[in-house]
């Protein structure tokens, strides 16, 4: 998994449209996405611009991964 970032709204926009059924990914707020390292090759055949920021940091992979709600005990 690699942490990209987009120049703009519009090429952020082509990307999610792009990957949705393609690849997994995850967004934030920040601007910032995750990507599986292949989809870059196929982001940029596409003409999409990003920038590559490199591996994303353990907090950020393994809070993709849990929920952020508990399920309650009872």
């Amino acid at each position: 998994m690699t942490v990209i970032r987009f120049t703009d709204a519009e090429s952020e926009r082509k990307a999610i449209g792009w990957l949705a059924g393609r690849f997994t990914f995850k967004t934030w707020a920040s601007g910032e996405m995750v990507v599986p390292e292949p989809a870059l090759g196929h982001l940029a055949a596409e003409g999409i611009r990003f920038a590559v920021e490199g591996p994303p940091t353990y907090e950020r992979t393994v809070s993709s991964l849990r929920n952020a709600a508990a399920a309650e005990v009872q």
